[in-house]
């Protein structure tokens, strides 16, 4: 059995993801609804196997992401999803955080990592409070388990509303290397404790 066959993987068409909200001020939550069994997930594309029926092992676990424009040198944690069917997110504000029911960093499709954003009540910011001064062209790097770093280059950043659907952030199908990060923006709203946007930076693998 493979490595991703022990993974959730997650497909264009079984998966909705909705943003519900950033809590206790900092704290970026996503809510995963999919369509069939939360147990089963779509095999890779034909055109990933095609690719190269070995991509998921190409690449090891992401340990660290540097992003030197916004002066971001982060420990990657890695997590899954919470018991509310939320993705977890890191333990430490200053920390990232790899979606492991995902891809990792450099394999063919998605890879989604999240960080914190806000003010915590230490008076300390968040990894990714300058995440939305990132322009099209900038480089960031994944350092993986292996002490290979993965170059990625930025697409686009994009705004979404809380209850978007943003399937689109957690899978593709167009057999390339993706890596989307995630954090919220906008105005802070106390009673719902919660942020007005979610911000994702989409990327592609650097070849």
């Amino acid at each position: 059995m493979g490595m991703g066959s022990s993974k959730i993987l997650l497909g264009r068409t079984l998966l909705i993801v909705i943003f519900v909200g950033c809590a206790l001020s900092a704290a970026l939550l996503f809510y995963f609804i999919p369509k069939n069994s939360a147990k089963s997930g779509p095999t890779k594309s034909n055109e990933q196997e095609e690719l190269d029926p070995s991509a998921e092992a190409t690449f090891g676990l992401p340990v660290r992401l540097k992003i030197p424009g916004i002066n971001v040198d982060s420990a990657v944690e890695s997590v899954g999803l919470t018991p509310q069917r939320t993705m977890e997110m890191p333990k430490d504000p200053n920390n990232v955080a790899w979606f492991n029911l995902g891809t990792r960093p450099g394999e063919i499709g998605s890879s989604v990592i999240t960080g914190h954003y806000g003010i915590w009540k230490n008076g300390k910011g968040s990894v990714f409070d300058n995440l939305h001064k990132l322009r099209v062209g900038d480089k960031l790097y994944i350092e993986d388990d292996t002490g290979t770093i993965i170059s990625f280059v930025v697409l686009e950043s994009r705004s979404f509303d809380p209850k978007a659907d943003a399937s689109t952030v957690f899978s593709s199908d167009d057999g390339k290397a993706h890596l989307n990060l995630i954090t919220c923006e906008g105005a802070w709203n106390e009673s719902k404790k919660s942020y007005s946007e979610r911000l994702v930076v989409f990327t592609d693998i650097v070849d």
